[in-house]
């Protein structure tokens, strides 16, 4: 019927619509006007217009939705939680009981709820009380329960759904009615009969009161007076309490959303149903989200594909009862898990800039956004006090514990390490209530049990075999540990003595300092400068502060460029691996117990403004002075500290840390120190390559590199294009060994064309370019003039690529040296080559070997000298295409021998074998032409390298094939023809 409904309100809108078209276009205007008035001055029902305010509140997100590039809406990403009837006495289970307590529980929904229970009496509603932990998702339910009554969908036995914020009524402090307080956020609903209290009307009404620990109620007749009448004018908490007591509106219907530490609040005599919010209780709940999350993220066929291997992998990491798993029994902590993962998978170009640290700021934000931690039954302490602030109550007690635990190494914390962290010394009994409701609401969400099984790390264990506790998300332990830090919390008590003396004195000396000038001017003494002496100490603790602030510097220096932690894999896989978990051979730790190498990133993001701003909205200030202190010495610290070697992964954390800064100026002055950057073997994604461009786009135009390694990276077409803004700025661009086809060459090509482009050297070893791609990449030479070096081997080039090569060589008066090894190049095309390379005026070396070259045509071209034209240089160019040149070795065998050692297991081995037996073949003959012994000699050393070679192939026994080899090799050939 519903949807009947619809249909023909859509037909009656369409004719209405082509109704005031023909009117509109009649010339006789007073005909128009009696038709407009007679459309507005139609009746519209209230409830209508409701339930459109409604949908228009309920469906705005968050702003931390539009993260991730797009809108979503409710209806596609929702997926139900776990919902348990519960008895008044288990109403008080904690949360890691439930994990264990609920897979047998029968769930229900929202509207079961409102079903007549055997104690229902005729006459009055159900009061529903719907509790949950932070995180488990109330508020989501709420919204989806509001925008599928307007839809029509569910609870369509109740005529008018009226939703409240506690929050919003515990600020209120005047006096005001119930259908005072309906009409002023519901104008449309001012004279309702519904709301008129005569009859039963209300029992077509639904309150629906979210956030009940926001408010104060207070159920004793003494402090809450009777009311019936809902006209008469009460403060808020009393309007609640007469409607839960069912002395207001009877026959009206109430659910009551709060958290566990709230339960007691509400008598059990008013709550007609207890139930309880579980979360995500199985790992297909858990599975379903995801799906409804990733995949929206994917409009693309193959980015489709590529996200369901992705759910796939968590699917699976999730079914082996990991502590992943563990944390996602909360919907809260799958919402953080799909934003790391689209960050880490999704990035692109056309998204917004986000970081990982605002990913986590926005997490807490979405959880304990403008919360205060109150006394008891509510609190209606501004916010803006920044004592009273949950979110700094959370860093003070948990977020020690987390700094502890990253200083000393440790993952795992006992129980009597809890209660030394968070219980603290002795409290008064307001500060024991707040530790009290502290611990039930808010501590489970940070820290759970331990899970054993499936934990990559070793679990500590103390003397008694006691239960012991873990970070949730082991990224959320280095995230408090870094704002624990860059508050200052971790100063010394002297410190934090000095600060208030200093506060006080300063306030002190301002007062002092405007008496003692106004008695200077009746009494000449000058004893009274005394006094400004008080100025004195104020200063002295900001010199202090600011050393201070320079530690915090320095400890991020130090904790981003550990030794020990050095070689371990860049921060962003092991963030994927944290979520994905690790399939196949476990990547090797060479850092003794767990790094934390997100904690001093995590540091520098705190510290960008955007994250400032959100922090500053859950009452955890961070001076922007303070920022400029740690800056400055910050910059001196990375400075000093990248002029030394760092692998690529060290490397890689670096560019990370200033991507999560998001300080142009810092960044800029810091690569100004940084003349290559060398992330050989980095497993790149779209989100490194976005990161690189990033950080580069930050240095002015006169910035260049000299070298830009990314060999062996995985790099594909789309990442080239990402990395368009890095390649102007550097001179060597080494991209070997990765997966670039024809279409990567179309790129190239412009980027060679480019005006402003000065890439000295192209190196493309091991990319599939094939022919066609080759010869597009060809394309660029005549207008290029700043490339030397270009090394295409093993890119599949052939023939036809080596002949149009050699057509255009003469167009490029630049080149020095080309690469053409391992092309499946023949004699005649090497011979043309060779030929137009002589003609050239520049090119000094050319590399052919591995190529099906005959042993006449390798002979022709080491005997071929000057060029064919009077008019050429009279030069002759060095030709590498075998491990001899004529009778004699060559001078670069042994560089050949180790790229083809190194390389074998890679390349097609077959053809491999037979071009070692060729070089054996060359060898023999040039042996025989040897009367010299110690030549004779030398034949054989070379000889037994390639024989062993041929025997490692063939037993399978070469060593695989490594990015640093790799290239290594290849450089030394290179740099050892230019010398040559």
């Amino acid at each position: 019927m519903s949807s009947l409904h619809r249909q023909l309100s859509q037909m009656v809108g369409v004719w209405r619509c082509k109704r005031r078209l023909e009117v509109s276009l009649n010339p006789v205007a007073g005909f128009h006007c009696r038709t407009f008035c007679s459309t507005t001055s139609e009746p519209v029902d209230p409830i209508e217009i409701h339930k459109r305010k409604l949908i228009l509140w309920f469906s705005h997100l968050p702003q931390e939705e539009k993260q991730f590039g797009g809108y979503f809406s409710p209806e596609t990403m929702h997926v139900d939680p776990l919902i348990v009837e519960t008895k008044p006495e288990e109403r008080a289970r904690p949360l890691s009981s439930l994990k264990t307590q609920t897979s047998s529980s029968p769930s229900m929904t929202v509207e079961e709820l409102f079903d007549r229970t055997d104690t229902w009496n005729e006459g009055r509603g159900l009061n529903v009380l719907l509790y949950g932990a932070v995180g488990t998702g109330k508020s989501t339910v709420v919204r989806k329960l509001v925008l599928d009554w307007c839809a029509g969908t569910t609870l369509t036995h109740f005529k008018l759904l009226v939703p409240f914020s506690c929050e919003d009524l515990g600020q209120l402090t005047k006096v005001a009615s119930l259908r005072d307080l309906v009409s002023r956020k519901y104008l449309h609903l001012r004279k309702h009969p519904l709301l008129s209290g005569e009859g039963n009307q209300a029992k077509d009404v639904l309150f629906l009161f979210n956030g009940m620990e926001k408010m104060k109620l207070d159920f004793r007749i003494g402090s809450t007076e009777l009311c019936s009448d809902p006209n008469e004018a009460l403060p808020a908490g009393a309007v609640v309490v007469n409607l839960l007591r069912k002395y207001l509106l009877p026959e009206a219907n109430i659910l009551v959303t709060t958290r566990l530490s709230a339960l007691d609040r509400i008598p059990q005599k008013y709550v007609s149903r207890y139930a309880q919010i579980c979360g995500f209780s199985d790992p297909d709940r858990q599975r379903a989200y995801f799906t409804s999350r990733l995949l929206q993220q994917s409009g693309e066929t193959a980015q489709s594909h590529d996200t369901q291997a992705l759910i796939e992998l968590l699917y699976l990491n999730l079914q082996r009862e990991s502590q992943l798993a563990a944390a996602c029994f909360l919907p809260s902590y799958c919402w953080l898990t799909c934003a790391t993962l689209h960050f880490l998978h999704f990035t692109d170009a056309k998204a917004p800039i986000r970081t990982l640290t605002g990913i986590y700021t926005s997490f807490l934000r979405l959880n304990f956004g403008g919360e205060v931690l109150g006394t008891g039954a509510g609190t209606s302490v501004p916010i803006q006090e920044p004592h009273n602030s949950l979110m700094l109550y959370v860093v003070r007690t948990v977020g020690k514990l987390a700094f502890d635990g990253v200083t000393y190494k440790r993952l795992s914390f006992s129980e009597k390490e809890l209660e030394q962290w968070i219980g603290g010394k002795t409290k008064t009994d307001e500060e024991l209530h707040q530790l009290a409701m502290f611990r039930t609401d808010v501590l489970d969400f940070f820290l759970a049990p331990c899970v054993e099984s499936g934990n990559r790390l070793p679990v500590e264990l103390s003397e008694n075999n006691e239960r012991r506790y873990v970070f949730a998300v082991p990224a959320m332990q280095e995230y408090l540990a870094a704002l624990y830090v860059v508050l200052g919390e971790n100063k010394s008590p002297l410190e934090k003595l000095t600060r208030k003396v200093s506060v006080a004195i300063g306030q002190a000396s301002e007062d002092v300092s405007a008496i003692i000038n106004i008695l200077s001017k009746f009494i000449p003494l000058r004893v009274f400068a005394v006094f400004n002496l008080l100025k004195l100490f104020p200063k002295l603790f900001e010199k202090i502060s600011s050393k201070s602030k320079g530690s915090i510097a320095r400890t991020m220096a130090a904790e981003m460029f550990r030794t020990e932690d050095s070689y371990n894999e860049d921060v962003l896989d092991q963030v994927g691996q944290s979520l994905l978990g690790v399939h196949g051979p476990q990547p090797q730790q060479y850092s003794e117990g767990p790094s934390f190498e997100l904690y001093p990133i995590f540091m520098g993001g705190l510290l960008h403004y955007g994250n400032r701003v959100l922090l500053q909205q859950l009452g955890c200030s961070i001076q922007s002075t303070t920022v400029a202190q740690i800056t400055r010495v910050l910059r001196k610290y990375l400075v000093r500290e990248i002029s030394k070697p760092q692998p690529p992964e060290e490397l890689m954390d670096l560019l990370v840390l200033l991507y999560e800064f998001q300080n142009p100026r810092l960044t800029a002055e810091v690569l100004a120190s940084i003349r290559a950057i060398r992330l050989t073997s980095i497993r790149m994604t779209s989100l490194k390559c976005f990161i690189l461009s990033s950080v580069l786009l930050c240095t002015p135009a006169r910035y260049h590199l000299e070298e830009l390694d990314l060999s062996c990276c995985h790099l594909t077409h789309d990442m080239l294009q990402m990395l368009w803004p890095a390649f102007r700025h550097t001179h060597i661009l080494n991209l070997q060994f990765n997966s670039l086809g024809t279409d990567s060459c179309i790129l190239l090509r412009d980027l060679l064309l480019e005006p402003k482009i000065s890439i000295k050297s192209l190196r493309l070893c091991d990319n599939p370019l094939l022919e066609s791609g080759a010869c597009t990449l060809l394309e660029a030479l005549p207008e290029n003039q700043s490339l030397r070096h270009l090394s295409l081997m093993h890119t599949g080039m052939g023939d036809k690529g080596a002949l149009q090569l050699a057509e255009r060589l003469q167009q490029h008066t630049g080149l020095q040296e080309l690469n053409l090894a391992y092309n499946n190049i023949g004699d005649n095309a090497a011979l043309a080559l060779v030929d137009a390379c002589r003609e050239h005026p520049s090119i000094h070396t050319v590399h052919l070997y591995l190529n099906p070259l005959s042993d006449v045509g390798k002979q022709s071209l080491y005997v071929r000298g000057v060029p064919k034209s009077h008019s050429g240089s009279g030069r002759q160019v060095k030709v590498l295409a075998s491990v001899t040149e004529g009778s004699d070795i060559s001078e670069d065998w042994h560089p050949i021998l180790s790229v083809i050692r190194k390389n074998a297991s890679s390349w097609d081995r077959e053809r491999v074998k037979q071009q070692l037996k060729v070089f054996l073949r060359d060898l023999e003959f040039g042996r025989q032409q040897q009367q010299s012994l110690l030549k004779r000699l030398h034949f054989h050393r070379v000889e037994k390298g390639i024989r062993q070679t041929l025997q490692m192939l063939e037993k399978d026994t070469l060593p695989p094939s490594t990015g640093h080899s790799k290239f290594s090799f290849i450089q030394v050939i290179i740099v050892k023809g230019v010398k040559l």
